[in-house]
């Protein structure tokens, strides 16, 4: 990919997420269903944890990959170390709050919220071990037990709780434990790259980079990760607040199975926020722009490719499964939800753009709205509609689409800077073709299976046409050139 960016690295890392994705599906289809009401009490854990996330964390792992660049080695060493420290700190005070609270909040579901504490610090050095390792470009094996590890603790405590004594107490204990597991091996591996220590004094980091900026940046920062999880993360609270538990597993199956169209964006975004950074740095808009419109355009090509084979081959696929009555209710999440992801790919890395500039104070402004939107449009669907889970779906495919094209206007009118041109115009278009196409052929001889193979391979075989007949999206051409030139005879 040129600039540092590893093109290897982001290969292994979208392997090791659809292998993570893989494991996943075939818990989403086959054993979650047995148990929605776990699987939304398990969410709601995780969406407590994701409140208490962004505070322990509080935008410092966002300073990281914003301060590194410009940095001794010696400095950067100590940067990680207050970082460490930080996280620390702030999980103490985030405890001692939780426990003080416990005092007035006496409601059964509190312990939910207590069981979200470990999982929220847990999360918070995981991501921090992240950040390292993107500064290093060696973001594969911290990704592998990130997304692996967790795939195969879930269904596993379903197993439990469904097949033995195990209570769901005991199986979220389990599915914590995990997580601790996965903060410990990162934490190492980091460690053996990159040999860390705690620092006293961190005089001459704040003589480089002056405090009042570096704790500026990071409330911004964190007030966007926390403003973050209101506009894409509420769902998981409201909805079991407004209808049930179960309505929320029926949704996050809904979630589940779209958000793997999201895997190949979040590994190239996390490879080019350095990039990204350095060439903000230096001024250097015009290679910026055209990495904008390149990188545009091969996510929108993979998540509408992804999209389409899950848009024409979800019914045919779950009326497969013994689980179909189960499933069929999350499949209009699956669409909206789906539509949702190619939006959020096609307009390239905006956010990491913003955050990385002048102007990062953008991102809380447009978090905030976004937040508003969202939590309003939910309880307005889920209060003076009877829409349901449907209507927190497109509450959230509404809210998110201003959202993007907001930030994408915003970049155009600070730097000049826009993802999208001919070329992406004539792949938006051919690729809506295929969809179309693919979504009206006919069920073949009664058989869904027959029917799944056919319409998916339309859609997987126009996508090779696309991607060795046009010049659209030719680092995916690139990168299969080359790997056809290693294994070639």
């Amino acid at each position: 990919m040129g600039n540092g960016i590893s093109t290897k690295q982001a290969f292994l890392f979208t392997l090791i997420n659809y292998l993570g994705v893989l494991i996943g599906v075939v818990s989403t289809i086959l054993i979650y269903p047995q148990d929605k009401e776990m699987l939304g009490i398990i969410r709601f854990v995780d969406a407590c944890a994701q409140i208490m996330y962004p505070i322990i964390v509080l935008g410092s792992t966002h300073a990281l990959i914003n301060f590194y660049p410009q940095l001794t080695e010696r400095l950067q060493q100590k940067l990680f170390s207050y970082s460490l420290i930080s996280l620390a700190k702030l999980a103490g005070w985030v405890g001692v709050s939780l426990i003080v609270i416990s005092f007035f909040y006496t409601a059964t579901s509190f312990k939910y919220v207590a069981f979200a504490f470990p999982l929220a610090l847990a999360m918070a050095y995981i991501e921090l071990f992240r950040r390292q390792a993107t500064n290093l470009q060696k973001i594969s094996f911290p990704t592998f037990f990130e997304k692996i590890i967790p795939k195969i603790a879930l269904p596993t405590v379903f197993l439990l709780t469904l097949y033995t004594t195990t209570t769901i107490d005991q199986g979220l204990a389990l599915y914590l434990l995990s997580y601790g597991l996965i903060t410990v091996v990162i934490g190492g591996y980091i460690y053996k790259l990159y040999p860390y220590q705690l620092h006293r004094s961190y005089d001459d980091l704040f003589d480089k980079v002056k405090k009042k900026e570096y704790y500026a940046y990071s409330l911004f920062a964190f007030a966007g990760s926390f403003g973050s999880f209101f506009a894409f993360r509420v769902d998981s609270l409201m909805i079991p607040y407004f209808i049930s538990y179960e309505a929320n597993g029926t949704y996050n199956i809904g979630v589940t199975l779209a958000s793997t169209l999201a895997i190949p964006a979040t590994g190239v975004f996390a490879l080019y926020a350095p990039v990204i950074s350095d060439l903000i740095k230096n001024v250097q808009l015009k290679k910026l722009n055209e990495k904008y419109k390149e990188v545009a355009r091969v996510m929108f090509f993979i998540g509408m490719l992804l999209f389409s084979c899950v848009a024409v081959g979800i019914d045919p696929l779950f009326r497969l499964l013994p689980t179909y009555e189960k499933l069929a209710p999350s499949i209009p999440i699956i669409y909206l939800l789906g539509i949702n992801g190619v939006i959020n790919m096609s307009t390239g890395f905006n956010s990491e753009i913003i955050s990385y500039s002048k102007y990062y104070r953008f991102n809380l402004i447009s978090i905030l709205f976004l937040m508003v939107l969202n939590i309003g449009m939910n309880i307005w669907f889920l209060t003076q509609t009877s829409y349901g889970i449907f209507g927190v779906g497109l509450a959230s495919l509404i809210s998110l689409t201003l959202f993007n094209f907001g930030k994408v206007v915003y970049i155009y009118l600070k730097m000049k800077l826009w993802p999208f041109d001919v070329q992406f115009g004539q792949l938006f278009l051919c690729m809506l073709l295929v969809l179309i196409i693919g979504f009206y052929i006919p069920i073949v001889n009664q058989s869904q299976f027959l029917t799944l193979v056919l319409r998916v391979g339309f859609v997987l075989i126009c996508g090779g046409i696309l991607i060795f007949k046009t010049p659209w999206v030719f680092l995916i051409q690139q990168r299969f050139l080359t790997v056809i030139k290693r294994y070639r005879p």
